[in-house]
């Protein structure tokens, strides 16, 4: 069996992650049940165990104050991997130190891309499918009225529990010491 995968992420339960999940659903409906957030931590094997992970969560986030990011343009990784994104624009420069910090220790993994503060719509089969999910994000992303401000003051550390099902394993407060495991 693989070596399970844990990611840090922010969910998004407010009016802009809820037009993310049923654009989703709309681009990619194999995959209608993930839950729109932002990753702190993209996925990565543990470098010791969930306990250790915990600790070090605890003691970088419990150090770091709540803040707002704002959502930009939607952008696509494209020739890189076929997926179409809302950039992070406002507080990505917080979002990537923070990601730094948490890189460590039980969290620590070498990625195989530079980190990008954003908020994923969709990763689409080929590049072609992906241009054409990007040309119809932007219409909409455009078109969308709702707040582009979101408040980061609790992260999940999450576990892949099989391909594409992410199991919640803790909340992670900033700012303060963490309250459910």
């Amino acid at each position: 069996m693989q070596k399970p995968r844990y990611a840090l992420v922010a969910y998004l339960k407010n009016p802009a992650g809820e037009f993310v999940e049923n654009l989703r659903r709309e681009l990619h409906p194999d995959l209608p049940h993930l839950a729109a957030h932002l990753s702190i931590l993209p996925p990565r094997p543990l470098q010791g165990t969930e306990s250790s992970a915990l600790q070090v969560l605890d003691r970088i986030c419990g150090k770091e104050e709540p803040f707002e990011v704002t959502l930009g343009e939607v952008e696509t990784f494209v020739p890189v991997t076929p997926t179409v994104y809302i950039r992070v624009q406002g507080a990505a420069a917080r979002m990537s130190d923070l990601h730094s910090k948490l890189n460590t220790e039980a969290l620590a993994f070498e990625e195989q891309w530079p980190y990008i503060p954003h908020l994923t719509i969709a990763k689409m089969s080929g590049e072609q499918p992906a241009h054409m999910a990007f040309e119809m994000a932007r219409e909409r992303w455009n078109r969308y009225s709702g707040s582009r401000r979101i408040l980061l003051e609790k992260l999940t550390f999450v576990r892949e529990d099989e391909e594409n099902c992410w199991i919640d394993l803790a909340a992670v407060p900033l700012g303060r010491r963490l309250v459910s495991r």
